[in-house]
């Protein structure tokens, strides 16, 4: 007797557990999200199914005729937010909060709240992590009280959508996406599919109802985004909410954003009232003193379209082991190093292999971009010397391996920005642009060039004249 053939339902079909891509045979990589060792057995092989034509909800109109009105942005009272988001929130659309426990989402969002809330405009806060009193503390702690904005305690999103037709809101705020779950599906709060439910129910529902919503995200260990990565496809907006919990500085930056640019960061300041946005943040990342410093430098940052003036600190002191400690904070170690290798080889000055390093940021800000390898290399070369460089100088360019210095983008808005703060003196690469009249710019060419503005003084490693290649 001939064996029987299995059925397309018999056969067995994978699915990632990442994006929620399906395939009929296994794969180690899934060719969607490009994720190794997600795609799993889950059951059966889709049916393969045919959809007839049906009737259309609206009727499809050349794109000059259609209204944009209805996508207009409303402001969400936190101006820093609204400069990120592209002007506020558009109704219907959906945007994904995620950032580190503890960093003030919550506090953020229900700040956002109470601001946007009015009497034609209610906002219903749902919270599913803490309690109502809870929430109800903090908020009179950041003065977060109004009317018109509804808060309820749920965790089951049959709830959600209920609260949602009795309070009839223009703003909707779920804190947060991965602890509500559909009763209609297995598995635990948080788990691929019942994330997947819950952001598709909302979604579903703020398009409807031209509805804004802000959901909060939980992230991961590496600092992604918890949950399947269909979640950040499925929403409008990608928010990241980034801050050292030992500094009062916070930066959301946008990561998709289906209404504006993604090149904007809005800054804020965490206090014991509450979080407020900063317009002029650079105030946090300098030192104000009436003389230099040795090992202090001064560079312009650019955080999307913001300049931000930061201060870079350095420290150099004999070491008592043989292997000399470098440490860092606030600046990428890789690129510390690579500027002690420049200023050994190309800048003679050899005493800095023997010693313990420290250098640093002030205000928790973090310098990651090529455009503070000048101002780093300078202060490094300050500390060795134990020479102050001059008062109000600003450094900004690229250092490369040969020891020549680069242009950069956007020089002549950070030049502008330094001048606005007080700063008359800068040094940068050569052809810089436009640069802002009453202010003192410097070009230079490598870093024979730029060690020139340290004043002639015996360096570590030997006489006057070995201090820097002049």
């Amino acid at each position: 007797m001939a064996a029987r053939t299995k059925s397309a339902k018999d056969r067995p079909s994978y699915r990632c557990t990442e994006c929620g891509w399906t395939t009929a045979k296994w794969l180690g990589r899934c060719p969607e999200c490009q994720a190794w060792g997600t795609v799993e057995e889950f059951g059966g092989a889709p049916a393969i199914r045919t959809t007839a034509a049906g009737r259309v909800s609206t009727a499809a109109l050349p794109i000059g005729q259609v209204d944009s009105r209805q996508a207009t942005a409303r402001s969400t009272g936190v101006g820093e937010l609204d400069r990120v988001l592209g002007g506020g929130l558009v109704p219907g659309a959906v945007v994904l909060f995620a950032g580190e426990p503890g960093v003030g989402k919550s506090t953020l969002l229900l700040d956002v709240a109470a601001k946007a809330a009015s009497e034609d405009h209610r906002t219903l806060y749902v919270t599913a992590e803490e309690s109502a009193s809870q929430v109800r503390m903090r908020a009179d702690r950041i003065r977060a009280i109004n009317d018109h904005l509804y808060l309820a305690a749920e965790t089951d999103l049959s709830a959600v959508l209920g609260h949602l037709d009795a309070v009839k809101p223009s703003l909707l705020v779920l804190d947060s996406v991965q602890t509500v779950a559909s009763p209609e599906i297995d598995g635990a709060p948080g788990g691929m599919a019942q994330v997947r439910e819950v952001a598709g129910a909302l979604i579903k529902a703020s398009k409807e109802r031209g509805m804004s919503t802000l959901l909060v995200g939980h992230v991961t260990k590496d600092g992604a985004i918890a949950g399947p990565r269909l979640l950040e496809h499925l929403v409008d907006v990608v928010l990241s909410f980034e801050g050292d919990r030992h500094a009062r500085l916070r930066l959301v930056r946008g990561v998709k954003n289906r209404y504006g640019a993604t090149d904007e960061v809005g800054c804020f300041e965490l206090h014991d009232e509450g979080i407020t946005g900063l317009a002029d943040p650079s105030g946090l990342f300098l030192t104000r003193r009436d003389e230099p410093v040795p090992g202090t430098c001064l560079t312009v940052t650019l955080e999307g379209k913001r300049p931000l003036v930061a201060e870079v600190q350095a420290l150099t002191v004999d070491s008592q082991i043989p292997s000399p400690r470098r440490t860092t904070s606030g600046l990428e170690t890789s690129r510390v190093s690579m500027m002690l290798a420049v200023l050994e080889q190309r800048g003679r000055i050899s005493a800095l292999g023997k010693r313990d390093i420290y250098s640093a940021t002030v205000g928790g800000v973090k310098l990651t971009e090529p455009a503070a390898d000048l101002a780093i290399a300078l202060a490094l070369a300050s500390a060795a010397s134990d020479t102050p460089l001059p008062k109000n100088l600003v450094a900004i360019g690229e250092v490369g391996l040969a020891g020549e210095v680069r242009r950069v983008t956007g020089v002549q808005r950070r030049l502008a920005e330094a001048y606005r703060l007080g700063f008359k003196h800068a040094l940068v690469p050569r052809d810089p642009g436009q640069v802002p009249a009453g202010m003192k710019v410097t070009e230079v060419a490598d870093m024979g060039d730029a060690l020139r503005v340290l004043p002639r003084r015996s360096r570590p490693d030997g006489p006057q004249e070995d201090g820097a290649r002049r």
